[in-house]
């Protein structure tokens, strides 16, 4: 063992020592200010984010959108309307939910 091994090594604690006692520190000062700025900012989101279209507007609105997206796919691929059949039933589900969910959640 060298002379110099021991010095290393507590050097290398004091530098985890300082890097974690920062990480905390900046932890805490994360979750101190999102204890202050919530309040404010689940105040703005009740007032600009209010009733919408809903999910049954959302729906229909989905159900387009996945219509016309899927008759682009089909064309795309060719023959997709008669080979591939079982995907564009999974993909419309897919979609369809996807839209309506999307939609009710921005709208």
């Amino acid at each position: 063992m060298k002379v110099g091994d021991g010095q290393d090594s507590r050097q290398a604690l004091r530098i985890l020592y300082g890097l974690s006692f920062l990480a905390a520190f900046l932890v805490a000062l994360i979750v101190l200010a999102a204890a202050v700025t919530l309040p404010g900012i689940s105040e703005w989101v009740t007032e600009n984010f209010d009733d919408g279209i809903g999910l049954k507007g959302a729906a229909l609105i989905s159900a387009a959108i996945s219509v016309l997206v899927l008759v682009v796919f089909a064309v795309a691929a060719g023959e997709g309307l008669i080979g591939e059949i079982q995907f564009m039933i999974s993909g419309f589900f897919l979609f369809f939910v996807f839209f309506w969910l999307l939609i009710a959640w921005v709208f």
